[in-house]
């Protein structure tokens, strides 16, 4: 994703931004979800936008509670994923998928200009996100 961002001419902070939130995406996935069934895998899929905005998005099978920011205390060990994505990300939620089994968190980095104040949680999934609807036209990768 680095590589990718980089070439298409997003700023390094915004490049430092997307990696930092899929790494945070993808680690909460791997540690309290299931994988996507019949491959037993995670989805990764990120895209930048027309504002230079960049959407991340991990799908996974779901877990046994919703995502929700914990607030850990300061010998844990954990916990503090997605307040690090809700400081870093202008809007971020979940979707989901009850017919496929599939939980999708998805974050927006990179457009202060977006109609949320940075950190803003947009609960109803990808609504206001221009070009977004369903994750047409994402780029991904399966891991």
């Amino acid at each position: 994703m680095r590589d990718e961002l980089r070439a298409s001419g997003a700023p390094d902070t915004v490049v430092d931004d997307a990696v930092l939130v899929l790494s945070e995406l993808l680690s909460n996935a791997t540690r309290h979800a299931r994988p996507l069934p019949p491959d037993d895998s995670v989805r990764a899929d990120w895209s930048r936008g027309s504002a230079g905005e960049v959407t991340i998005a991990v799908t996974d099978g779901g877990g046994p509670t919703r995502p929700l920011p914990a607030s850990p205390s300061v010998t844990a060990h954990g916990g503090r994923g997605l307040s690090i994505i809700t400081s870093l990300a202008q809007a971020w939620g979940v979707r989901e998928d009850v017919e496929c089994e599939a939980v999708t968190v998805w974050a927006v980095v990179g457009r202060p200009e977006f109609g949320a104040t940075k950190g803003g949680h947009a609960p109803s999934g990808l609504d206001g996100i221009e070009g977004l609807d369903g994750f047409e036209g994402l780029d991904g990768i399966s891991i």
